[in-house]
């Protein structure tokens, strides 16, 4: 049987309206598919860092300016010295310097820095790393982060060679009479201040002339680390180191870092452990000692 127009017209007027509901109502949102986006490297990393408010690692920003900024005290040979004539930078660690920063492929730049102010010098970031004859200590390190060590040290007596029976125990050198002299700032003047208790302590500001104190007999002593007492032993004849094989005390040397860079300081760490072992210390070491 056919059906009647008008009941036709019911069923088309629904299907018209509900096709009129359809194109007019927003589409869902599609949810978006993740993309594998490439992981940025190098300088881009480095500049979506910066972007981000992290600090850039010494370990990317010395290569990228290609200058290596190195503190150092320049008066403690045979580690560090500066030539005041030229301004030129010697020294075991000066040879450690050049071989680090091109291992970064950079130069070094060397920062004028005291004992006294060596740690506040790298830890304001003047400089990205300390060099010279630096000694390990728990007050420092809670400023300042280390290396891996570079040698054990300890101090122990300098003295004229005359007088090197007399001063070989910490008892026979603080007696009324005897005259210690010591540099300001570092661990010479920590150690004597802690020890030295009878004898006259004369402060010398110039570690670079303190051993002709004791040359031209206005000092007795003079206590440093072992490797300073030998090495101003063999350029001075008058003057002898005291059991520098068993020092009075125990310590270690190697560079100081700022703290919260834990990439540069493993870079570092892994220089220090390779120079350390396959001879380029030992030999910038050796260079020095063995001068005239």
């Amino acid at each position: 049987m056919r059906s009647s127009p008008a009941k036709r017209a019911v069923p088309l007027s629904a299907l018209a309206c509900l096709l009129a509901v359809t194109t007019v109502a927003p589409a869902a949102p599609v949810a978006p598919v993740a993309s594998a986006a490439p992981r940025a490297t190098g300088a881009r990393a480095v500049g979506l860092a910066a972007a981000a408010g992290k600090k850039e690692s010494a370990l990317d920003a010395v290569p990228r300016r290609g200058v290596l900024r190195v503190c150092t005290t320049g008066d403690y040979l045979p580690f560090t010295h500066r030539d005041p004539r030229t301004g030129s930078y010697r020294g075991v660690d000066i040879d450690m310097a050049r071989h680090l920063a091109r291992s970064l492929d950079a130069r070094p730049r060397y920062v004028a820095t005291t004992w006294v102010t060596l740690v506040d010098d790298l830890s304001e970031g003047r400089c990205d790393i300390a060099m010279g004859g630096i000694s390990i200590t728990l007050r420092r390190a809670r400023a300042v982060s280390f290396s891996l060590p570079t040698r054990t040290d300890g101090k122990t007596p300098l003295v004229r060679c005359a007088d090197r029976d007399r001063y070989r125990t910490l008892r026979q050198i603080d007696r009324p009479g005897t005259t210690v002299v010591v540099n300001p700032g570092g661990t010479n003047e920590e150690f004597a201040r802690a020890h030295i208790k009878r004898a006259t302590l004369k402060v010398h500001p110039d570690n670079t002339t303190i051993f002709d104190e004791i040359i031209a007999g206005r000092a007795d002593v003079m206590m440093t680390d072992a490797g300073e007492t030998r090495y101003q032993a063999k350029i001075h004849p008058e003057l002898c180191a005291v059991h520098p094989d068993k020092p009075f005390t125990f310590s270690e040397k190697a560079y100081a870092l700022p703290r919260g860079d834990a990439e540069f300081t493993a870079y570092v760490d892994q220089w220090v452990h390779l120079a350390t072992h396959d001879g380029t210390y030992r030999g910038y070491e050796d260079a020095w000692m063995n001068q005239r």
